[in-house]
């Protein structure tokens, strides 16, 4: 069992980053509720990783009597995820409030974009947009032309997911010594400033220039941190930034001394990336592989996802799994005494909902008038 065996998590039906969140407190053992509506989407014709691990239950949350449903059901959780916009939980009777009159102790993990207050609070947005306030897009790309969106994995799931995932197991832990719950903020925006923290102090030393992208060190700039196409139209990435690991790349790919000793003599990149380019064409991604794979020149080949799972170093680690048929990301981190597991797939809308409600506390009876009303399905 997981290190979070014994914790319940609610977990408001949303998209994106939030059920990435309540995925991870899954995995890690939790019992993580998806609070879902009778008229939403099918979790098992979705194909949604996120679903895994999680209890499906139905709620009518514009109904007083599921309303009633959800602050009895937070009377014995430990967590309440919600990914709605500010305020919507208030409208609904489910706010913080509410809930902390019902039990102290909650943790209530609010997920949004822009935050819970500020300009912006209110307004729609993306993972592009979040990006693009902490100057983390402007960033990617290469020189002299636009900047080119990372997926949307730096504003959702890293400076989303992630940061939600952390700020529920830190508020767990207060939560252990002080017996109190409490609110989190977990805002995109905050989660992608958050990850461009290296940045600010490169630049205040003056190794980077944040006015310009696909000029430093880290961004393609510098020709010994990219990818390069090889003969079968395969890529390779290089990250070869210590010395002696530069050291080894010149000896391993055979670069002239003239031309690549000054490593980081940025007027020379430009003419030791066009020679890289030509070496690297000279071999297949699979001849490149066998030359520095598993060698300190720091390699890697370029796979897509739908490669990644076969490649022989994750499917040792068993870094993937398939649940439901689709291959997907095992749990992660791992754990010596406490492993991870996917319990289970996504269930079937509401699959859970009398199972759970007759665990916290609701009779057969009631239960059934729930259903009657309307309130539950």
């Amino acid at each position: 069992m997981g290190p979070l065996n014994g914790f319940t998590v609610i977990e408001l039906a949303g998209i994106g980053p939030a059920p990435m969140g309540g995925m991870i407190l899954a995995d890690m053992g939790a019992e993580v509720i998806r609070i879902e509506r009778a008229s939403g989407p099918d979790p098992l014709g979705m194909k949604d990783v996120s679903f895994r691990g999680k209890k499906s239950v139905v709620l009518n949350l514009k109904d007083p009597a599921g309303v009633e449903v959800l602050l009895r059901m937070v009377e014995n959780a430990d967590v309440l995820i919600d990914p709605y916009r500010p305020g919507v939980c208030e409208k609904l009777g489910i706010g913080p409030e509410q809930c902390h009159a019902r039990n102290p102790r909650l943790v209530f993990a609010r997920m949004t974009g822009w935050g819970q207050d500020g300009p912006l609070a209110k307004a729609a947005g993306h993972d592009i947009n979040y990006i693009s306030l902490t100057g983390a897009l402007y960033a990617t790309g290469r020189a002299g032309e636009k900047p080119v969106p990372p997926l949307n994995v730096v504003g959702d799931m890293g400076g989303g997911g992630m940061l939600l995932v952390n700020g529920v197991l830190a508020a767990l832990l207060e939560t252990g010594n002080s017996g109190k719950g409490q609110v989190i903020d977990v805002a995109m925006v905050d989660g992608a400033a958050q990850l461009m923290w290296m940045f600010h102090g490169f630049e205040a030393l003056g190794m980077w220039d944040g006015q310009r992208r696909g000029v430093n060190m880290l961004d393609g700039g510098a020709p010994y941190y990219d990818s390069y196409e090889c003969a079968d139209g395969q890529y390779i990435s290089i990250g070869s930034i210590e010395p002696q690991f530069y050291a080894l790349l010149m000896q391993l790919a055979e670069l002239p001394e003239d031309t690549f000793a000054a490593q980081n003599d940025q007027s020379r990149w430009p003419e030791q990336k066009q020679r890289l380019t030509e070496i690297f064409k000279q071999k297949t991604q699979a001849e490149w592989c066998e030359i520095m794979e598993g060698t300190d020149v720091c390699f890697a080949p370029v796979l897509s996802f739908l490669d990644a799972p076969s490649h022989p170093a994750n499917v040792e680690r068993q870094t993937y799994i398939e649940v439901d048929g689709i291959t997907q990301p095992a749990p992660a981190p791992r754990f010596s005494r406490t492993p991870s597991e996917v319990r289970h797939g996504a269930h079937d809308l509401g699959q859970d909902t009398e199972s759970v409600l007759s665990e916290m506390g609701f009779g057969e009876q009631e239960i059934a008038q729930l259903r009657e009303s309307g309130a539950t399905a």
